[in-house]
């Protein structure tokens, strides 16, 4: 007799009446059938499709088991998010900054953008340590907001990365071009060929398309390789910026600060938040470090401290350097285009301009290789999910890394910087960026108040018929954490008891206890998480209108004065009452792994600061947007609905529910019906008599 046939016998039968078993077969959390039970009979198709687009992720029960090779330290996460940060930035954007828009107080601008990027590391380096997975925000969405809103993260941010590393690769051919007066150019335009048309570039910048086919064949060969590379690069543009500001401090002079040559702050608090909106997009790169963390040994504790390092290094850098660059030269004199190698020239060190430009070159080096580390990685993690190409998904076994993703993608970054001008590159960036940002904040929120689903955990069948638990006595025995037995007689002995029950029965995403007498009748009906998903959407949508209303009420929209007001009034209002009724909530408390602190505040404050920036974005950056959300569109419906491995999972079967007969005759009768989510049970199945039990019934 076979195992399942024992297993058959084991189950009790008394007097011919049947004894059910439901063996759980479908992984915890809702699949696509499973959402389609627990919807009414007369559901239209509409809302089965959002059904699907809404899908959650199911994680693995084991995240560390990956088929890329897990060898990356604190270390190499530090300098990986540090070279992700550190780079032409800091030898451009720092004297255009203080020259066009702040003057000395672009110190301040760094300062007050630091700790704006910080609120966005937090919540990456909270999602890198629980969910050790590549993807960064994709996958970060994914678990938590659903499967159409992570999709069009990730499309994004892929875009997002071609266009920054197309972008890096253009300005380190056009600073090395500068070096030998424009060489490379004039051959290239007189010899090769040249063109006028518009959004590109007056000839093609073959450079600029060899250096990122370089720098792909490098990432190809393995994440150790590109670790080893980006160390490199990083250490020597590190001891670069130590040169600059020791040597800089030794020139510095405090007159350069005094009203003598326009103060301080010359254009005032307005001229401060400006900055600090354009230094922001200086501190982009750390969410390489979230695309690491499946490549990491220990994503735990290596992610969050990485970040938190990396990061404090880079603001410590960029406000140094413009201490230093504004205290050399009067702010109103620099050079935008090569402020700090200009600055030491009108020093009398034209020497030093040759150690800023081997910095300036090992810098970009190091943001084109964060740029095409993260590319390939969000397209796998995409592809791995069924959302994209199943051919970007495979991993060379040699090198353990998405090489098909690599070496594509890599190509089609250096077609993009061949043939486009660098200004309008840079026009195109940033949206995907602060649309990560926002969605991972927010994803903060809603995974803080969803109960942890895991596709390891078991699932348990709803009983459609369940026993009543016998009512509670007046005397109480209960167990206590000491381990001894205590007994409850009086009535206000049952009373704490009876409270403490209530707070244990609070689970994540519902109403905290002591709010329950206020909120309980309004609130106490909704399901764990729905009210938090609810007023998230509403404070995304209420900040994105009181940033709309703060930027365009006055000059575009023209608003009176008392409507201008009385709208902010309104928005600020229900975006505090969001966040109040998300904090009325419980949230999980229970994690091993690094926590973003002070949530809701944080993430509500990070996603406000990244609507504000999006709205201060050019109109042309914004069609970019659209049409590429709509080539996006056409993609996830054309092959990633119907691909998608949450969606393949959903077909397979539900519970099922064995039911043994034992007949007069003596045979055993086994009905196998599938066990809906509603408890209902479909009897559509076939009956199996088993020859062998029928055997030993009449024996």
């Amino acid at each position: 007799m076979t195992d399942p046939q024992r297993a058959r016998l084991a189950s009790p039968t008394v007097n011919g009446s049947s004894v059910s078993a439901v063996t759980p077969s479908s992984p915890a959390g809702l699949s696509d059938s499973e959402a389609m039970a627990t919807c009414p009979r007369g559901c239209t198709p509409v809302v089965r499709l959002c059904q699907k687009l809404n899908r959650l992720k199911t994680l693995d029960e084991d995240m560390m088991t990956t088929s890329l090779k897990r060898c990356l330290s604190t270390l190499d996460l530090t300098l990986l998010g540090v070279g992700g940060m550190v780079g032409s930035g800091l030898y451009v954007l720092t004297g255009t900054v203080a020259k066009d828009i702040v003057g000395p107080a672009v110190v301040i601008s760094f300062l007050l953008a630091g700790i704006a990027s910080l609120l966005a590391a937090f919540c990456y380096a909270e999602f890198g340590a629980r969910i050790p997975r590549t993807g960064s925000a994709y996958m970060f969405t994914y678990v938590s907001m659903g499967e159409i809103w992570a999709f069009l993260i990730g499309w994004n941010v892929i875009l997002e990365n071609m266009i920054g590393g197309a972008a890096v690769a253009r300005a380190w051919s056009g600073y090395l071009d500068s070096i030998f007066n424009h060489r490379i150019q004039n051959f290239t335009e007189t010899h090769i060929i040249q063109w006028n048309t518009p959004f590109l570039a007056h000839y093609p910048d073959i450079l600029a398309a060899g250096i990122v086919i370089v720098a792909t064949l490098f990432i190809s060969f393995g994440v150790q390789v590109s670790s080893y590379l980006n160390h490199i690069f990083s250490v020597i543009s590190l001891c670069v910026i130590v040169f600059i500001l020791v040597f800089g401090f030794m020139l510095a002079d405090p007159v350069n600060w005094s009203q003598k040559e326009g103060g301080f702050a010359p254009f005032g608090i307005s001229g401060i938040l400006s900055g600090s909106a354009t230094c922001f997009f200086a501190f982009v790169g750390f969410d390489v470090i979230a695309s690491s963390t499946e490549e990491t040994k220990n994503p735990q504790k290596a992610v969050p401290i990485a970040t938190a390092i990396a990061l404090g290094l880079a603001a410590t850098a960029y406000i140094l350097v413009s201490t230093v660059l504004t205290l050399m030269v009067p702010w109103h004199t620099l050079d935008p285009n090569s402020a700090l190698a200009d600055a030491f020239f009108r020093r009398g060190y034209s020497w030093a301009g040759v150690v800023v430009a081997v910095g300036s070159i090992c810098g970009m080096n190091t943001v084109l290789l964060s740029n095409l580390f993260s590319l390939p990685r969000i397209v796998y993690a995409m592809a791995e999910d069924g959302l994209f190409f199943s051919l970007f998904a495979r991993v060379n076994p040699v090198t353990k890394v998405p090489v098909n993703a690599i070496l594509m993608f890599g190509v089609l970054m250096a077609l993009l910087s061949l043939i486009f001008d660098l200004e309008a590159l840079v026009q195109f960036l940033s949206i995907g960026t602060l649309l990560a940002y926002t969605f991972v904040a927010a994803s903060i929120i809603v995974l803080r108040h969803q109960p942890e689903k895991t596709k390891g955990a078991a699932s348990t069948s709803p009983n459609p018929n369940p026993d009543p638990e016998p009512a509670p006595t007046e005397s109480q025995t209960i167990m206590e954490d000491s381990g001894e037995l205590k007994q409850y007689e009086s009535f206000s002995d049952k009373l704490q008891l009876v409270d403490m029950q209530t707070r244990e029965r609070r689970g994540v995403g519902q109403l905290k206890a002591c709010f329950e007498p206020y909120l309980g009748r309004l609130l106490g009906g909704f399901g764990a998480g729905e009210v938090v998903a609810f007023c998230v959407t509403a404070m995304i949508v209420s900040a994105v209108s009181f940033c709309a209303v703060l930027e365009f009420g006055t000059n575009q929209l023209h608003l009176p004065v008392w409507s201008f007001a009385l709208l902010l009034l309104i928005f600020s209002l229900a975006y505090i009452l969001s966040l109040a009724l998300i904090w009325v909530h419980e949230q999980r408390s229970d994690s091993k792994t690094f926590q973003v602190p002070l949530v809701p505040l944080i993430p509500a404050a990070s996603i406000l600061f990244n609507v504000f920036l999006m709205m201060k974005l050019s109109k042309l950056t914004w069609v970019r947007f659209i049409v590429w959300l709509t080539i996006g569109l056409f993609v996830y419906f054309g092959y990633g609905v119907w691909h998608s491995k949450e969606g393949l999972r959903g077909l397979q079967p539900t519970d099922m529910a064995a039911r043994y007969v034992v007949l007069p005759s003596g045979s055993l009768v086994e009905t196998v019906q599938s066990v809906q989510p509603n408890g209902q049970v479909d009897s559509s199945h076939q009956n199996h008599i088993f020859p062998e039990e029928e055997q030993r019934g009449k024996r």
